[in-house]
């Protein structure tokens, strides 16, 4: 049985290495559907849901692990931004606010699934103009949910964190391994 990470991401590939190297990555092509009745906590788990689920049916007899994850600011997704204004205009709602990253995880067999999900709390400081330009121009915020992310740059925006910091990166490793031994 091999172990495939259902994603494109390389932080995902990157923090998966810290559990183990004996895997491959697939890319799962889904459309990033839900159901709009779910809470907002369970949205990324049934994104990575469908994303395992999608792969699955090209290796039935293997493990699976997808994920996703969600930026929330009051109630609000926010997606990775498609232009600089919206990137701009993200990074205006985080500054000098808190806001919740929620990482769906599955981890799926052909005999097993399981769903779960880590949130962490995240504060910016106040942020100039000048330091949202600099950070757009870098063009790391567009292939990211929220706008930002904590490996790079932007950890000079973060005033506080309340939770798994490599949950916010992508992929919440320490919770991941240990549901991953009741698989192996």
């Amino acid at each position: 049985m091999k172990i495939i990470l259902a994603s494109k991401s390389p932080r995902r590939k990157e923090l998966l290495q810290k559990i183990t190297q004996d895997f491959i990555v697939e890319e799962a092509n889904i459309v990033e559907s839900f159901d709009k009745n779910l809470p907002i906590e369970k949205i990324p788990e049934s994104i990575a849901y469908h994303k395992a689920q999608f792969i699955q049916q090209k290796h039935p007899n293997d493990l699976i692990i997808s994920a996703d994850t969600i930026v929330v600011y009051e109630n609000k997704i926010l997606n990775k931004p498609k232009d600089y204004n919206e990137a701009f205009e993200m990074l205006s709602l985080l500054s000098n606010h808190t806001h919740r990253v929620i990482t769906g995880v599955c981890i799926l067999s052909s005999t097993k699934k399981m769903l779960f999900h880590s949130i962490s709390k995240v504060t910016f400081y106040s942020l100039t103009e000048k330091e949202m330009n600099d950070y757009i121009a870098t063009k790391s915020p567009f292939d990211k949910a929220g706008g930002y992310g904590i490996q790079d740059k932007a950890a000079l925006f973060i005033k506080k964190l309340n939770g798994d910091y490599y949950n916010v990166m992508g992929l919440p490793i320490a919770k991941l391994n240990r549901y991953l031994k009741k698989f192996l």
